[in-house]
């Protein structure tokens, strides 16, 4: 059964007039409805102030000698200023509730030419937030008016999925915000790729604190950074950035540092200072390292995330400051939370948008692109191209991906790496004798590393494995220390696994490191919980 048709819309107390039988060689839009050859229109509310009722009953009985199977309701509407936005949008929204929509019956058109612009404004909103359950209806006259030319008829769905251009140009314009975040590098890592879709989302879409987990140098306030700027492309926000490291703040110096103090608040506070929270008012204030700032703070941070307002220290009048919070560690919070050391309302608060940054070893399909990425950055900076020769790059790229490459500062790792081989290229062009030199360089620098892991011949596997080491041959029992070992400086299963299998995992169509690792400890005994205790 097909759905009757009905038409919503304000009168037009110019266009709609007229009197006499030269009327009809006027265009008039309400009644252009029902004059359409191929539009049958069978109702239309007709929303009229009362001082107007008069022209309404007028439309109203021209629409029914043209069109007679068209029912014409007269909706009073009392608005004392139909050019007044709050006044109009108030006594619409009202009408439009109290409707009794029948969507199973009907489609609904919301005619827009007709009313102050302030009107059709806000029947447009009503159409856009879903009030009215139907599309825009426009009507245009005719190029010349006569009385057999009802001029044109056109629907506009706000659905924007339904316009395949627009759909392409929304489209295109998230991939460019996704890239952007990505700094233009293409990212192979496919759930790196899936976390940052996501947070592109979050980015133009919400104001709610973000929190970004992850190692120290895995690019949380570059992130961060990238997020303000893509917000601030937007116009979302017209403040600035502003960024603290919670690990720099101390005693009286943290909560002045944030919250600002009054002179003479403590010893040495000679001058009032504002504090970062107000410096970020309309912008993003970015506290790194969060787990790093005091039980106080944390309180005094919580209030001012909630309510937007807070007192500076030694005042006793409150300031305001609106501002998106977005907060970094490398430390598990929920860790902190247990032990008494970060506020669980306040982590409740943050948590809502919550992150974890893989660090680049968990990343080893992202190491190449990031060298091109790096050696453009050192050409831009510096004006002077550098390339790998071809071995130099299998190579270094080779050791770059394998296990033995622990990456523990991560991107700051890698960026030092680079510019030390370029910076040392002769005639621009990096060697396998300088890749040498620097894969010895970043062995030392591990090796050296406090908190490393402990060597091949420190895993005790006749600890692990009882008697049944003493049935390993030698190739077995080396294989299997260099699991362990690197099981033991993972933060997961399925993290040792992405590095155990780097390269045999990119044949596969379905990629599920974590069960191989976790069948071959099977093979000996041997599950992840006893190897990592």
């Amino acid at each position: 059964m097909s759905k009757h048709t009905v038409v919503i819309g304000f009168l037009g107390t110019q266009l709609d007039a007229g009197q006499g039988a030269g009327r009809w060689e006027k265009w008039r839009p309400t009644v252009s409805l029902v004059q359409q050859p191929d539009v049958v229109v069978h109702r239309i509310e007709l929303i009229h102030t009362p001082r107007h009722l008069g022209l309404a009953q007028q439309v109203q009985r021209d629409i029914a000698s043209v069109s007679p199977e068209t029912l014409v309701n007269l909706i009073p509407m009392d608005v004392a200023d139909p050019w007044d936005f709050g006044e109009m949008y108030g006594a619409l929204y009202d009408w439009v509730r109290a409707y009794p929509f029948d969507t199973e019956r009907e489609q609904y058109r919301a005619h827009i030419t007709t009313g102050t612009h302030v009107a059709q404004i806000c029947m447009f909103l009503m159409v856009e937030s879903r009030f009215i359950p139907g599309v825009l209806l426009q009507t245009a006259p005719p190029k010349k008016q006569t009385h057999d030319n009802p001029g044109s008829l056109t629907l506009i769905d706000l659905d924007l999925s339904r316009y395949d251009g627009l759909a392409k140009r929304f489209h295109q314009a998230q991939q460019d915000a996704v890239d952007f975040l990505k700094d233009g590098i293409a990212t192979r890592n496919r759930a790196f790729n899936t976390l940052i879709d996501e947070i592109e989302r979050v980015a133009v879409r919400s104001r709610a604190p973000i929190l970004l987990t992850g190692p120290t140098g895995a690019g949380k306030s570059h992130l961060a950074r990238r997020m303000f700027e893509l917000k601030k492309s937007r116009h979302q926000v017209s403040g600035e950035f502003v960024e603290v490291n919670c690990a720099t703040l101390h005693g009286d110096g943290a909560a002045s540092t944030l919250f600002g103090h009054r002179k003479g608040a403590f010893t040495g506070a000679a001058a009032e200072r504002a504090g970062l929270l107000r410096s970020a008012h309309g912008g993003v204030l970015f506290l790194d390292e969060i787990g790093e700032l005091g039980l106080d703070e944390q309180a005094m941070l919580l209030k001012a995330v909630e309510e937007k307002r807070f007192y500076p220290m030694g005042s006793d009048r409150e300031v305001a400051s609106d501002f998106q919070l977005m907060v970094g560690t490398n430390r598990d919070l929920r860790i902190d939370v247990a032990e008494g050391r970060f506020r669980e309302d306040l982590y409740a608060r943050i948590n809502l948008w919550s992150y974890v940054l893989p660090g680049l070893a968990q990343r080893p399909e992202d190491i190449e692109p990031n060298v091109e990425h790096l050696l453009a950055r050192v050409a831009a900076e510096n004006g002077r191209a550098v390339r790998f020769n071809a071995e130099a790059r299998l190579q270094y790229l080779r050791f770059a991906q394998s296990p033995e490459a622990l990456w523990r500062g991560n991107f700051r790792d890698l960026s030092a790496s680079i510019t030390r081989l370029a910076t040392l290229a002769d005639g621009g062009r990096i060697s396998s004798a300088l890749v040498d030199a620097e894969l010895q360089r970043l062995r030392w620098l591990w090796q050296h590393h406090a908190g490393d892991a402990p060597a091949h011949d420190a895993v005790d596997l006749d600890a692990l494995l009882g008697d049944a080491a003493q049935a390993l041959d030698l190739f077995d029992r080396l294989q299997l220390q260099a699991v362990v070992q690197l099981c033991r400086r993972s933060r997961t299963l399925s993290e040792a696994g992405r590095q155990l299998f780097d390269v045999s995992r990119r044949q596969r169509s379905v990629v599920n490191d974590a069960d191989r690792l976790r069948k071959y400890l099977a093979k000996h005994g041997l599950t992840w919980e006893r190897v990592t205790a």
